[in-house]
């Protein structure tokens, strides 16, 4: 009865976890929007818990967006990621804010018109 219990458990779980991970595509349109709400806490001035706080809010986007906003949400985050370390580098910076701007064109012209 044991074994069957902790299978039947086992099932259970692996079911739900599948189920939770099972996460559909947004469309253009969803991810703007959502993109938008996050991009609102990126900070003006580099602070390394806002930029933090930014970042977190940005990652759970990234796996969901859609393929038009995908590359946009990549280049934003490790922008983000980059800048909230203790000492960025500074020629990986130099490359990442050229990635974060052309991102921002991107989003401008997917996402507003």
């Amino acid at each position: 009865m044991k074994k069957l219990t902790t299978v039947l458990i086992a099932a259970g779980l692996i079911a739900s976890a599948s189920a939770c991970s099972a996460q559909q595509q947004l469309t253009t349109k969803e991810t703007c929007d959502r993109v938008g709400v996050a991009a609102a806490g990126i900070p003006q001035s580099p602070s390394q818990t806002a930029t933090i706080r930014a970042a977190n809010a940005m990652r759970p986007i990234e796996p969901v967006a859609s393929t038009e906003m995908k590359p946009v949400v990549t280049a934003i985050l490790e922008y983000l990621d980059e800048q909230a370390k203790e000492t960025p580098d500074e020629k990986r910076m130099g490359e990442l804010t050229s990635a974060f701007q052309e991102a921002g064109a991107k989003f401008g012209e997917l996402c507003r018109g």
